[in-house]
């Protein structure tokens, strides 16, 4: 059997591949390259992807492949009319992130809402020293205690994040963009209300069409003046030109994200205009990864292997 990686590089240089070896060949590409990709798919029997289409282009004289392996929850990449036309099967990775994201969306909200950035430069540049007082008033912050916590995507990372929330003393609410899903634990409120009534709001919402665009120009005008914004979503959730506005405008406090519409970033993003890391931090879509969360992918990925090859259908896609 040759199994063929596709895209080592979106998995990093610090997990390991020895079980695959025992399985069969292993060819390994460290990323996509279009006009060779087809070439490369062309002898293997499984396909290990990440971002690369899995359509007729790419797969057109892979003859022999009978599996395609995510290393990712999403499906958006796979053209599903034509793999089930050739019985190709297709398996993804679930849950292998979610502590990873439900951490990272704090550490994104404490360096905004705590302006880490101004007091660790305002010691390393050497004004605490030359200080007469022990403290630094400049630029205020508030607890989190007490305050609201709107989650926009109650799903396995949303309710991990209201949880954590709950335990920092906050009140949770959320908002169903399906408008199906209903949870005891917390109140379910109007998209209007979310906005109205949140300290920080944070998305961990799939991109489709009732979620495309949901935070624009009207939604933003709508939070308060001292919200902050999280997105652990997609990038297109946010309409990124409105959120440039209400952050020069004051509109809100500030916004932390690990999602935009194009990455990498495109050099004319408008939110690259913002140098004030007390308003915006933008991470390059790290929250899933974790050393611990790779190689859980990974491990995911070769479960997912191993199980197609005893007959069994774990993580398959219908």
């Amino acid at each position: 059997m040759r199994i063929v990686f596709m895209e080592t590089d979106t998995l990093g240089d610090d997990v390991d591949y020895t079980p695959f070896y025992n399985l069969g060949e292993v060819v390994k590409y460290n990323k996509s390259e279009p006009e060779y990709n087809h070439e490369r798919v062309k002898d293997a029997d499984v396909i290990v992807v990440n971002k690369i289409p899995m359509n007729e282009e790419t797969l057109r004289d892979a003859q022999h492949v009978k599996l395609i392996c995510l290393t990712a929850t999403g499906t958006n990449t796979v053209d599903f009319d034509y793999v089930r036309k050739r019985n190709i099967a297709v398996t993804n990775v679930k849950g292998y992130s979610t502590q990873s994201v439900i951490q990272h969306t704090f550490a994104l909200l404490f360096y905004v809402y705590e302006k880490l950035s101004y007091y660790d430069q305002f010691v390393k540049s050497g004004e605490y020293a030359a200080s007469d007082i022990f403290s630094n008033f400049d630029i205020k912050f508030n607890e989190l205690y007490g305050k609201t916590w709107g989650i926009i995507g109650l799903g396995e990372i949303g309710r991990g994040v209201a949880k954590v929330a709950e335990a920092f003393g906050c009140r949770v609410i959320y908002y169903s963009t399906s408008g199906n899903n209903s949870n005891s634990l917390w109140e379910r409120v109007e998209f209007d209300a979310l906005l109205k009534q949140s300290d920080i709001i944070s998305i961990h919402a799939p991109l489709n069409s009732a979620t495309e665009y949901l935070i624009d120009e009207d939604a933003l005008r709508k939070m308060k003046k001292t919200a902050v914004l999280l997105n652990l979503g997609r990038g297109n959730i946010i309409r990124e030109e409105a959120l440039l506005k209400a952050l020069e405008t004051g509109e809100i406090a500030g916004a932390g994200l690990d999602v935009i519409s194009a990455e990498p970033m495109l050099p004319d993003n408008p939110l690259l205009k913002i140098k004030d890391s007390t308003k915006l931090i933008i991470t390059p879509h790290i929250a899933w990864a974790t050393v611990e969360a790779r190689r859980r992918c990974l491990y995911e990925v070769y479960e997912n292997m191993v199980s197609y090859l005893r007959g069994e259908e774990r993580n398959r896609i219908k």
